[in-house]
C-alpha cells in the first residue's frame, strides 16, 4: 500500500457550470473528489488529502492536509464558481502545500481536475513538469469538458512529469461525455487502480464493504484486469447484504413482538 500525501486541485472556472456531465461539470467533480478521496483512504489509512481551487481571482487552498472528509466537503461547499483556470498557479500552490506535509516519508501526489480552457503556454507547463519531476511529485490530470483544445498539452505535460517508477507514476484521463459518470470512468483508470484496484473501489463511504481483492477473487474476477465487473460484483454482494440484514433486522422485530405478546399478563 502506497503511503502519499494528494492534493486535489478542482476547476471551479465558469466552464464547471456547463451540464454536459450531470449534473453540472462541477457537481461531478464533486463526486469524484469523493470517490478519490475514499480511494486513497481505503488504499492505505495513514494517506493525507487537501483541496486547492484553480479559478476565479486567484487559486485558493481550501483545505490543508486532513483525513476527514467532512473538511473537503466543506471546502468544496465555500467554493465560488466563476473566473478562468489558472492551471500553472494552482499546481504551484499544491507543489508548495506538499512541502509542508507532516509525514515526509509519504509519497507526493497532485490530482487535477480541468475542465475548461487552459491559457497556459506549453512551454511554461512543461518547465513546471520538469520541476515537479525533479522535486518527486507525481501529477495525475482528469481532462474533460473541453478535451479537443487542451488535450495536446495536457499531454505534453504529463509526459515530461511522468517517470518510470510504478510507485509514482503520472496519467492523464480524458473522459468524453456519455453515460457513464465522472467517477465511473476515473474508477476504472489508473488513477485509481494503482492505489490497489480493488481495496480502493470501497467507494463511497466507510462501511467496509470493499473487502480487498480477496472478496472478489473468489469470483474470479481480477479487478485490475476488469474494474467495471469487479464494481458490478461489489454492488451485487452490497445489496445482497444490505437484503440479509432487513431479513434479520424483520426476523428480530418479529421476535420481539412475539416475547413481548407472551410476557403480557393474562386478563382475567
Amino acid at each position: 500500500m502506497v503511503l502519499e500525501a494528494t492534493v486535489l486541485i478542482v476547476d471551479n472556472s465558469e466552464y464547471s457550470r456547463n451540464g454536459d456531465f450531470p449534473r453540472t461539470r462541477f457537481e461531478a467533480q464533486i463526486d469524484a473528489v469523493e470517490y478519490i478521496f475514499q480511494a486513497k483512504r481505503n488504499s492505505n489509512p495513514e494517506n493525507s488529502v487537501g483541496l486547492i481551487s484553480s479559478a476565479g481571482f486567484n487559486p485558493v487552498v481550501l483545505s490543508t492536509f486532513t483525513t476527514e472528509f467532512g473538511k473537503i466537503l466543506a471546502g468544496l461547499h465555500d467554493t465560488t464558481i466563476g473566473g478562468s483556470i489558472h492551471l500553472s498557479t494552482a499546481i504551484q500552490i499544491a507543489a508548495l502545500t506538499l512541502k509542508h506535509r507532516q509525514n515526509t516519508h509519504q509519497h507526493q501526489r497532485i490530482v487535477v481536475f480541468v475542465c475548461s480552457p487552459i491559457s497556459d503556454s506549453r512551454e511554461d507547463l512543461v518547465k513546471l513538469a520538469k520541476k515537479l519531476k525533479k522535486n518527486g511529485i507525481a501529477v495525475d490530470i482528469i481532462n474533460f469538458g473541453e478535451i479537443d483544445q487542451n488535450t495536446e498539452t495536457l499531454s505534453a505535460f504529463v509526459e515530461e512529469v511522468n517517470t518510470q517508477s510504478q510507485d509514482n507514476a503520472s496519467h492523464l484521463l480524458t473522459v468524453s461525455p456519455g453515460p457513464r459518470l465522472l467517477y465511473e470512468h476515473i474508477a476504472s483508470s489508473p488513477v485509481i487502480l494503482e492505489e490497489g484496484a480493488a481495496g480502493s473501489m470501497g467507494g463511497f463511504g466507510d462501511d467496509g464493504m470493499g473487502g480487498g481483492d480477496g472478496a472478489f477473487m473468489d469470483f474470479g474476477v481480477d479487478p485490475s484486469m476488469d474494474p467495471e465487473l469487479a464494481m458490478a460484483l461489489r454492488l451485487s454482494m452490497e445489496e445482497e447484504q444490505q437484503r440479509q440484514e432487513r431479513l434479520r433486522q424483520q426476523e428480530q422485530q418479529q421476535q420481539q413482538q412475539g416475547d413481548s405478546n407472551n410476557n403480557e399478563p393474562e386478563s382475567k
